[in-house]
């Protein structure tokens, strides 16, 4: 690491923050329609993106500033394991084509903002719909830290903070003021700003990896000399293990674990309140669908990114976080110009995600624990003055993760909402085509799938911890697999015996509020909205 701060860098890192801090409070005015209280404008942008700022905004929102540094930091620390996010966000697409549409159709038509808005519709539950509430704002908190984690990692390589001696204030200074700015952009322009500024991140960061990929092999003599250095790295033994420090290939020891990691998160991706959010924005049905045919040009991305990883090794870089290990290969392989570059497109990829993030969760709290619970009459320009204040606290809990807590603390939680977000898929996906599972049901799935996964991660050790890993032994089988599968399993059993209880109990069900035809409504096609009267509750098996 460079002595002292690096005022090139941090120059160009500055010109490029504040030009999207102009283009967060500008995107007020972008698009903005005669009545902006109420959170169809603030929370999802009027629902009318097409498909060029979807694909942008949704890119924004699932290949972070988190994605960009802790990717090719695992493939840095432990070699090919950390390669599952790739075919996991290939997976993803063909998955999320199926339902994805319907639920956005279902979603038009009942004016529905969160998932957990179709999820009370759907099985006429509140406490379902409050379970899915909860779990997706516990989920987001963390995910958001880990953004700001990103934005302090790249602040730290520059020199900004005046380095370890320093006292708290001035050395968490920087990340306060691009917290307060993020906050404000985000308040006054709801989800238009990340949805402007999406459009810099992402070219900044298409930019910086495709001169990342070419210029760094060429200074560190061709890829042939990389996997070699690499390859030798991994099979020196780790003094604290005793065993090979990791892996340019998966053993077939980990086979298990890397497919279902894969299998699971691709799973759990498109649940995140932050990608429904970013989903329901679109302004119709096929806007969604072709997003999830060009998508996986990210996926290209991604797979480039990864190599950085076995870059930083082959060019000696020694860290002892390695969170900081890519931002200091930029630093000590680009001019000092162009590192600042990468470390703005680092940057900007924290403050997008994000914005939506705080956006989401605010939602999910306004929509379904505010109204729903404690003020059922709230107006929308009521709805979207408590979804703003929301955001606010939703930034400042993702603050006090940075600023109080071990940077491991966030990093836990965050694999933990993989877990989390994993055991709704019975009723949000579930539920877009079959309205059989009893509702009750549904949430004793939810909740022992939710119990299991937490209790097994929290007794699993991590490679750098003793709690909070992700692979355990799968039951039965006793092969390693990822823990979020495991109990997402166990979760749909639960599901399944339990409605067939219930059913024999003859059990009273909840109102079934939408009909066959809402799942695959478009824009423009007649149909009512929020107010819509109940609809008959069809036969099991029927929408």
């Amino acid at each position: 690491m460079k002595d002292g701060v690096n005022g090139v860098a941090l120059t160009v890192f500055l010109f490029f923050f504040v030009v999207v801090t102009v283009m967060g409070f500008l995107a007020a005015r972008w698009r903005k329609a005669e009545n902006a209280d109420n959170l169809d404008e603030w929370g999802l942008g009027g629902r009318s993106f097409g498909t060029w700022v979807t694909w942008f905004l949704l890119g924004g929102d699932l290949y972070t500033a988190y994605t960009f540094v802790a990717v090719p930091a695992a493939i840095y620390a432990a070699g090919a394991a950390g390669f599952f996010a790739v075919p996991y966000t290939i997976i993803t697409y063909p998955l999320v084509f199926t339902f994805l549409p319907r639920l956005w159709s279902v979603a038009h038509r009942h004016g529905y903002v969160t998932s957990s808005d179709f999820v009370r519709g759907r099985f006429g539950s509140r406490g379902l719909s409050l379970a899915l509430a909860l779990t997706g704002i516990l989920a987001t908190m963390p995910y958001i830290a880990l953004q700001l984690v990103g934005i302090q990692a790249v602040l730290d390589v520059m020199g900004v903070g005046g380095g370890e001696n320093a006292n708290w204030f001035v050395k968490d200074l920087p990340l306060l003021i691009a917290f307060g700015v993020l906050a404000a952009y985000t308040y006054s322009s709801g989800l238009r700003a990340p949805a402007l500024i999406a459009f810099v991140k992402d070219a900044l960061i298409y930019i910086v990896i495709i001169v990342a990929i070419i210029y760094i092999p060429i200074k560190l003599g061709g890829f042939d000399e990389i996997f070699s250095k690499a390859g030798t790295a991994f099979a020196a033994e780790n003094p604290a293990t005793g065993k090979p420090r990791g892996s340019l290939l998966p053993g077939p020891d980990a086979q298990w674990a890397y497919a279902t990691l894969a299998l699971g998160s691709a799973m759990a991706l498109f649940l995140y309140p932050h990608s429904v959010t970013a989903v329901l924005s679109s302004r119709s049905r096929n806007v969604i669908r072709r997003n999830t045919t060009i998508l996986p040009l990210y996926s290209l991305m991604l797979g480039l990114l990864a190599m950085l990883g076995f870059m930083a090794i082959a060019a000696g870089v020694k860290v002892k976080n390695g969170q900081l290990a890519i931002p200091q290969l930029f630093e000590d392989m680009f001019p000092d110009w162009f590192t600042g570059v990468a470390f703005a497109a680092i940057g900007i990829g924290a403050l997008v995600p994000a914005a939506i993030m705080s956006i989401a969760a605010a939602n999910l709290f306004t929509r379904n624990i505010y109204k729903d619970f404690l003020k059922p009459d709230a107006s929308p320009e009521h709805e979207a003055k408590v979804s703003k204040l929301a955001s606010l606290l939703v930034k400042v809990g993702a603050l006090v993760f940075v600023l109080t807590m071990d940077k491991s603390v966030a990093i836990n939680f965050q694999l933990l909402g993989g877990i989390w977000i994993l055991q709704t898929v019975p009723a949000l996906v579930g539920g877009l085509f079959t309205r059989w599972p009893h509702r009750w049901a549904l949430l004793a799935g939810w909740a022992a799938g939710m119990t299991y996964g937490t209790w097994r991660a929290y007794a699993t050790p991590s490679a750098t911890q003793d709690h909070f890993g992700n692979t355990n032994l799968i039951p039965l089988i006793g092969e390693k697999g990822y823990i979020g599968l495991t109990a997402f399993i166990l979760n749909v059993i639960v599901v399944i015996v339990a409605t067939v209880v219930l059913k024999a109990l003859k059990v009273p069900d909840g109102e079934d509020r939408t009909r066959p035809s809402d799942y695959t409504a478009d824009a423009g096609d007649p149909g009512v909205r929020a107010d819509l009267p109940p609809a008959t509750t069809g036969a099991p098996g029927g929408h």
